[in-house]
């Protein structure tokens, strides 16, 4: 008999499609028999019960990964939704797409827009957690122009699951609340979110409450009768009021800078690895580039042989981490307004002439971006903060279209302002803060109408027949090609499933300093890898939350990050929720 099993498990083998009505979203559907419909991998069982809805419906990848993406907007109101922005690969139908829904600057903005009259940062909160860090929104615009193009279902019918979510109420998980806990100037920053996610005396709700959202159900419901004009024209004068009004100085939002956002096609970036294709998003996301960097560097050494255990692994990955980032911070931008070298950058020359530069034996004692084929002359680095509000997921229909979408609203909570019961990016704290450094323009630097670079990697790999095999993705701010890379090594060279791939040890570097997670295999090689020659290796929490889909014989493998799965549970655990709560995705 064909099953359908328990959405809370962190993965599973999906070999049929969901029936779920409104009602079910937020329990576990009991089993039933089915044609296998496709699968769906995201960070929320609700969100994955509203994609699997609308694949049991007959809608295509692209209509599930909508209703993915609305119904996170209730669910996961912390990471994403219609407030931010996102890029969805599209693969299938002989087609490779790429889709780019990035927040813009205001036409207005200006490249000092984050410092004060003596070329100080501004105050976090002054930067952050107002209107002057508010992008105008791209994923409803992302939406409408992929659902035109791949849509099966009427674009009406997406709404449906996140409408009963918002209008009906779901129910409160640790995730949520110790988010809610410990971010309260942001989360609660404005009113009408007080009311909704917090007590009478000021405290987040508990785990276990049922939240109700009746104004983002209206906005669901207009944009489902109306289309994206509902926003990006007949609410565009309030919605630029309302931000302008959080905004301090510089360049304010104008109506105008919402109803001419578009939505863009990009050219995806494509490396191969090993005997497979792995394709992902082009500037303004560094996460193609950074991925297929990172992996082509490797592919000169026998990374099977060393296994997921070996110190000598995991100090090459993190020196080939090095040498992408080099050149991520230095080239990665807008293409629309500075000139981006991606095909040099990607050129299999170049990435094993930079791969030459890994040594075994021991760690690069420094690291600088290399001169890729049609590399700018004059290019300073960026000094812009870390991201760390975003989600993934990944959806598989029943004729094998795949798409691999990731959102964001950036921080966590956004800007913190809240208007038709969502929440705003925070998006353009993305953009370098200064404009030049050492008299040489910043490819990242603020500029009217630009959109800011990112680290999301959406991602899919082809085999060598172009059948698609994973399709990948994560959030975590500039964590994120990292998550995808190990997690790609992890399948290819490693034969890992799709679960034990995204449960491996995230292992970065932040300049001078490595990370990783107590309680791996990572932490348990310190005394090695720094006799190697990295000398500073910091042990901290878990981080991380990669989704994947790997194809296997029969169907689909789903898999999410055991790290975050304790975190869906609707029953508190008090000592963990309180030590979490500063640190909650």
């Amino acid at each position: 008999m064909l099953r359908y099993v328990a959405l809370l498990a962190p993965s599973a083998l999906i070999l049929a499609g969901c029936t779920a009505d409104s009602s079910q979203l937020n329990s576990t559907p009991a089993p039933v028999e089915a044609p296998s419909s496709g699968a769906v991998s995201s960070a929320d069982p609700r969100a994955t019960a509203a994609g699997e809805a609308i694949l049991a419906k007959g809608g295509s990848a692209t209509d599930a990964a909508i209703a993915i993406m609305l119904a996170l907007t209730v669910v996961e109101p912390q990471s994403s939704g219609i407030g931010g922005g996102g890029f969805m690969v599209r693969a299938g139908d002989g087609d490779l797409v790429t889709f780019d829904g990035r927040e813009t600057a205001p036409a207005a903005a200006t490249t000092t827009r984050f410092l004060d009259e003596e070329g100080k940062r501004l105050p976090f909160e002054t930067r952050v957690i107002s209107g002057l860090s508010v992008g105008v929104p791209g994923n409803l615009a992302l939406a409408a122009k992929a659902h035109e193009r791949y849509g099966k279902l009427p674009w009406a019918d997406l709404f449906a699951p996140a409408i009963a979510l918002a209008r009906d109420g779901f129910v409160v998980n640790r995730r949520l609340h110790a988010s809610l806990s410990g971010r309260q100037d942001r989360a609660g920053k404005t009113a009408a979110a007080r009311a909704i996610f917090y007590g009478a005396s000021g405290e987040a709700l508990p785990v276990g409450a049922t939240v109700k959202v009746p104004e983002l159900a209206d906005t669901f419901e207009r944009l489902a009768s109306e289309g994206i004009s509902a926003f990006y024209e007949a609410s565009a004068q309030g919605f630029a009021g309302y931000v302008a009004g959080e905004t301090s100085q510089d360049g304010a939002l104008t109506a105008s800078d919402v109803s001419s956002y578009r939505a863009k096609e990009r050219d995806p970036v494509c490396v191969s690895y090993r005997s497979y294709n792995v394709c992902g998003m082009g500037p303004p996301s560094s996460g193609g580039v950074a991925v297929g960097q990172m992996l082509g560097q490797l592919e000169r050494f026998d990374v099977a042989a060393m296994g997921p255990e070996s110190p000598e692994f995991w100090h090459l990955f993190l020196d080939s981490q090095r040498l992408a980032y080099a050149d991520r911070e230095l080239y990665i931008g807008d293409e629309d307004f500075v000139s981006v070298p991606v095909a040099g950058l990607v050129d299999p020359a170049y990435i094993a002439s930079r791969g030459s530069l890994l040594d075994p034996g021991k760690a690069l004692a420094e690291v600088t971006p290399g001169t890729p084929p049609g590399a700018p002359l004059a290019r300073a680095d960026g000094d812009e903060p870390m991201e760390n509000g975003t989600t993934h997921f990944s959806v598989v229909d029943a004729e094998g279209n795949a798409v691999s979408y990731t959102s964001t609203i950036e921080g966590a909570w956004g800007s913190g302002l809240h208007w038709g019961g969502f929440y705003l990016n925070n998006e353009l704290t993305d953009f370098s803060t200064n404009p030049e450094m050492d008299g040489k323009p910043v490819a990242n630097r603020v500029e009217g109408g630009k959109r800011p670079r990112s680290s999301m990697a959406p991602t899919i790999v082809f085999d060598d027949q172009g059948e698609v095999v994973l399709v990948i993705g994560a959030a975590g701010g500039p964590t994120i090609p990292v998550q995808v890379a190990r997690s790609i090594i992890g399948v290819i060279d490693f034969g890992m499933t799709a679960e034990e791939a995204v449960a491996l040890p995230l292992f970065m570097s932040f300049g001078p300093v490595a990370f990783t997670e107590e309680g791996n295999v990572v932490a348990d090689m310190v005394d090695e890898l720094k006799a190697l020659g990295h000398e500073q290796i910091r042990v901290i929490g878990p981080r991380g939350k990669t989704n994947a889909l790997r194809r296997i014989d029969g169907g689909w493998e789903a898999a999410g990050d055991p790290r975050i799965a304790p975190l869906l549970s609707y029953e508190p655990d008090l000592e963990a929720d309180q030590e979490n709560a500063a640190n909650a995705p």
